[in-house]
């Protein structure tokens, strides 16, 4: 993975997540919650690899859509987390501010393959 790619930032935004979840306290509603920010975190990387391997333009969109769906989850999560003082706000920032960068980003592409299969039509 080339440093900086889209690939390389959401392997660290999961690894983040990761990091931020094994420290949350053991309350069934902090287990809850780390662990659905898992999930979501972790799923945006793995449904990216997949889209890079697309069958198609159409695949390619779809994965990328399923890679929005899971960063709009992460997002809801942490900001969950931030709401009921589960975490310090200083650990749920840098992640906050990155799945919103990244979220922009995959926003643009899907909008970009979109645009060049409409041409191609």
């Amino acid at each position: 993975m080339k440093p900086g790619s889209l690939g390389e930032r959401l392997l660290i935004l999961a690894t983040g997540c990761i990091k931020l979840t094994d420290r949350l306290a053991r309350t069934q509603s902090a287990r809850h919650i780390g662990g659905q920010v898992m999930r979501s975190a972790t799923s945006a990387g793995a449904n990216y690899q997949e889209a890079r391997g697309a069958e198609s333009r159409a695949d390619f969109v779809h994965k990328l859509q399923v890679v929005l769906k899971e960063l709009r989850e992460t997002q809801y999560w942490l900001m969950l987390l931030e709401c009921a003082s589960l975490a310090p706000a200083s650990a749920l920032r840098p992640l906050l501010a990155e799945v919103d960068e990244l979220i922009r980003m995959i926003v643009k592409s899907i909008l970009t393959a979109k645009s060049n299969a409409a041409r191609r039509d």
